[in-house]
């Protein structure tokens, strides 16, 4: 129980108060050996503030008459495309409450929705979702968490649904996959590794930004969000030329331990389907080589995006019990109106906040 005493929302500032936030992970979370590497998170929050809107970004926190932080929030800002407009809209992040002062985590989302006049957030935290959707957020569709195992031998590792249907040997696995990659690779282009983010990545954002609600994604932003100084980095990027013109990439990312393998982003021209097929069949192939045991993909279906069937034909199972939800808020009624329609979206996982803490 909350201790008898008034706790306010303040703005995070000074060391002090910071230290407090870094306190309150490892009270959430102490069996997380990852809350405990302060200095890695803080060069998060570091990145994050090099961003061209750092200056919209707020950070705030739930403190005790004694100093006590028992809470925080922020709010990142991140510009869109929506029904043909640039928006700048933000996306809550790190959103935390100790046990106990439960009731108070409303009053920073609160905060937060006072502040900030659009927003958009990826979510599968039920409490998140609940205080959000309370305070006017709305459902604008549920992505697909995709997951594919390359060597069952880690089997022990998964997450209980998705034990049961891997019961062929990695030799079987490792055939099927062979029979699944000639099929795919009767049809489409291959992908290729690309160097970095160049001007032929401006080109196909314009294209892209054709759909109607779209994270506004062109080379410099993609160099800040993946390269030098990302916590993602190093990324590999792969990605389908035609001459100089870029059909299509995908953004991979293996993490530090080596076990698992991240597609952050997959985006392709609007309607190229046998080019989104090429980039996952070859980022399989990738990973494989990588010797990860298992591929996470997130993805809303889209014009941009592999189809969900497509996605199951390659051998990934659905993870259906933690699909992220795609949520949204619009201070222009009709932005609002069509950013509802999922159908209007063009989303990827490395689009949302907590794919900034993939290692």
């Amino acid at each position: 129980m909350a201790r008898a005493t008034k706790v306010t929302v303040r703005s995070l500032e000074g060391a002090d108060l910071e230290s407090g936030a870094d306190k309150l992970r490892t009270l959430i979370y102490p069996n997380n050996s990852g809350v405990y590497e302060v200095d890695w998170h803080r060069s998060v929050w570091r990145w994050i503030a090099t961003h061209p809107l750092a200056d919209e970004m707020h950070r705030w926190v739930l403190a005790t008459e004694e100093g006590e932080v028992v809470g925080h929030l922020a709010a990142v800002p991140l510009l869109y495309r929506i029904g043909g407009q640039r928006v700048v809209a933000h996306t809550p992040a790190d959103y935390q409450v100790l046990p106990g002062y439960g009731f108070h985590a409303i009053s920073l989302m609160r905060r937060f929705f006072r502040t900030a006049e659009n927003y958009v957030s990826c979510d599968q935290a039920p409490e998140a979702v609940a205080v959000e959707t309370r305070l006017g957020a709305r459902e604008a569709g549920k992505l697909h968490y995709a997951a594919k195992i390359l060597n069952v031998s880690k089997i022990s590792r998964l997450p209980a649904p998705l034990r049961p249907v891997m019961k062929l040997p990695s030799w079987g696995l490792r055939a099927v996959d062979g029979a699944l990659g000639s099929v795919f690779a009767k049809e489409g282009p291959e992908a290729q590794v690309l160097d970095g983010f160049d001007a032929s990545f401006d080109e196909l954002f314009e294209s892209v930004a054709a759909v109607p609600c779209v994270p506004e994604k062109d080379a410099a932003f993609l160099r800040w969000r993946y390269g030098p100084g990302s916590p993602q980095s190093p990324v590999s990027v792969l990605g389908v030329m035609d001459g100089e013109a870029l059909l299509g990439y995908a953004v991979l990312r293996v993490t530090r331990e080596g076990d698992n393998g991240y597609v952050l982003d997959l985006t392709t021209l609007p309607g190229r389907g046998d080019v989104a097929r090429s980039l996952l069949r070859d980022a399989i192939g990738h990973f494989a080589r990588a010797g990860v045991y298992i591929v996470r993909y997130r993805f809303l279906e889209s014009p941009t995006s592999p189809r969900a069937k497509d996605v199951w034909k390659l051998g990934f199972f659905p993870y259906n019990k933690k699909r992220p939800m795609l949520l949204v808020k619009f201070a222009d009624h009709g932005l609002h109106k069509v950013a509802l329609d999922p159908t209007n979206w063009s989303y990827t996982t490395g689009d949302g906040e907590a794919s900034f803490w993939v290692r």
